[in-house]
């Protein structure tokens, strides 16, 4: 008990207790708020990069699946002579007593996500080719193969036309603008 009393100053001695000033209170929670926001930045721009890639999937996806349309149609055409009337004629051909099959199934439009292709009619019936019925703008603007120079500088999916025309040689099966 002696300890305790000597360490306890006298009233109106200049050692006297003074009282401890509050600790700062609200910090830890604007600390918080801060990490939160900065948290959520990362986010958005993580969502942006996500979102970029995917639509680089689906252009990819686009690409591969209008080519497959545009060759199905020319084998068609070349067995036949003429364009078939539907996307179904691509898949079971009932013209032969042998039913064939140019295409596997009627592929999805990656960029809208349903078989809605917009078909490109042909001068003497049919269609010569499809193109994407989606209006976003493409990011892939340069750099495609012979095949597909047409698509360069389009504004929008749905000038990706997968063409197919009989007049002209395989060379110069390019899109028209």
């Amino acid at each position: 008990m002696l300890r305790w009393m000597e360490r306890r100053s006298l009233p109106g001695s200049r050692c006297s207790m003074r009282p401890r000033p509050p600790p700062p209170r609200g910090f830890t929670y604007v600390g918080l708020l801060a990490a939160i926001v900065i948290m959520g930045i990362l986010l958005a721009a993580a969502g942006r990069v996500w979102s970029l890639h995917e639509q680089r999937e689906r252009e990819v996806q686009l690409l591969f699946v209008g080519n497959q349309i545009r060759s199905a149609i020319a084998r068609y055409y070349l067995v036949g002579r003429r364009y078939p009337l539907a996307l179904q004629d691509l898949v079971q051909d009932d013209r032969t007593p042998a039913t064939r099959r140019f295409l596997r199934k009627i592929y999805i439009d990656p960029m809208t996500g349903a078989a809605d292709w917009t078909l490109i009619p042909a001068a003497d019936g049919g269609f010569m080719g499809v193109a994407s019925a989606s209006k976003l703008v493409p990011i892939k603007q340069r750099g495609f193969d012979w095949t597909n120079q047409g698509f360069s500088d389009s504004d929008c999916y749905c000038k990706w036309q997968f063409i197919y025309d009989a007049r002209l040689r395989p060379w110069q099966q390019t899109p028209r603008r």
